[in-house]
């Protein structure tokens, strides 16, 4: 299993430096930073200094070296850059000190704050979001798949297939659309629920953070549409595989209940193309609902990414691509070993 573990995160180090090759060279020749970082105002001189701050004077492949030393958690720093970058990890040697660190993805043009702290602040909103559209969706869509399957051709199956083929072709932009105009305007007497919202309110006065839930529910619903619909598909399609196959018919001929045998034993052999479609949308949501973050204003990522585009500032949205690619890097990982777990057909060697 070790061995297993290691090769996946091997691949997934290669991925990663594909993405950060990608990353870097897709938003080079979009605007001057320099002038990003100064705006309207500044003289020659200080456009200068801050071309130097953001190594501009310096050929495009240093440029990029000296991005993947920032990025990468083995890294080469002087003394003076650690400090001037607020740099966190364990180093050794002289003036110039080889080290492990916690990947430092620059710092914003616009705020000046660095771009790890401007994420870290979105990502609990995309993590409860996700978290809350793929609970909604594995809750209602595996058992709305078991009973479409077991009761095949009947009126629950036609409205099973009917209403997952709906929701897989409705985009997620446009659902978001209906569903805040709908309950958060016209029916909001009734609902109480906003068009928009964050997880948290900030009092105009007192600064202070209200904490609520309540905006969650139209966003979670609005992005658990198309993984409950793809979940349900395919949690039909893989029951009715797997109800016609000789182990089944040998647990009904030991005279198990029919709950035993759907629930307990057809059912955990029908999950591993369930978990992979689990385990993808689940990355996916965490790397930002762009569309539905930016429709009901929630806090996250998506929002963060998108308002960074808005205004061209480019070091968060490479970060937050990064950020994005690890996660889809991880989560895979947990889906192969979750395989081998849930399967017992499957053996990691």
């Amino acid at each position: 299993m070790l061995r297993f573990i290691a090769k996946k995160l091997a691949y997934g180090l290669l991925v990663l430096v594909g993405v950060v090759v990608l990353v870097f060279f897709l938003f080079q020749g979009f605007g001057d930073p320099a002038r990003l970082v100064m705006g309207q105002g500044g003289d020659a001189r200080t456009e200068q200094n801050i071309r130097k701050e953001l190594y501009l004077d310096q050929p495009k492949w240093k440029q990029f070296l000296l991005y993947l030393n920032d990025v990468s958690p083995v890294c080469i720093h002087t003394k003076k850059e650690i400090s001037d970058k607020g740099l966190r990890g364990f180093f050794i040697g002289g003036d110039t000190k080889l080290g492990l660190k916690i990947p430092y993805l620059r710092k914003s043009y616009q705020s000046k704050q660095e771009v790890s702290t401007v994420l870290m602040q979105a990502l609990p909103g995309t993590i409860m979001l996700a978290f809350s559209a793929m609970l909604l969706a594995i809750v209602i869509g595996i058992p709305l798949g078991v009973l479409a399957a077991v009761r095949k051709g009947s009126w629950m199956d036609q409205s099973a297939i009917f209403s997952s083929i709906l929701g897989i072709s409705a985009p997620s932009f446009f659902m978001g659309i209906i569903i805040a105009y709908l309950f958060g305007f016209v029916w909001s007497n009734w609902t109480g629920l906003h068009i928009s919202g964050s997880w948290y309110d900030v009092d105009d006065y007192t600064g202070e953070r209200r904490y609520t839930l309540q905006n969650l529910i139209l966003p979670a619903i609005t992005l658990g549409i198309r993984p409950l619909a793809i979940i349900t598909q395919l949690t039909r399609s893989a029951m009715l595989d797997v109800l016609n196959q000789d182990f089944i018919r040998t647990a009904r001929a030991k005279g198990l209940s029919q709950r035993a045998v759907v629930w307990k034993h057809a059912l955990r052999n029908a999950l591993n193309p369930v978990i992979t479609a689990v385990t993808g949308w689940f990355a996916e949501l965490l790397a930002g609902a762009f569309f539905v973050e930016y429709i009901f204003g929630w806090q996250g990522i998506g929002l963060v990414t998108v308002d960074a585009l808005e205004k061209l500032d480019y070091p968060v949205v490479m970060g937050a691509v990064l950020v994005a690619a690890c996660f889809f890097i991880l989560i895979n990982l947990l889906a192969d070993i979750l395989y081998g777990l849930v399967d017992p057909r499957v053996r990691i060697h």
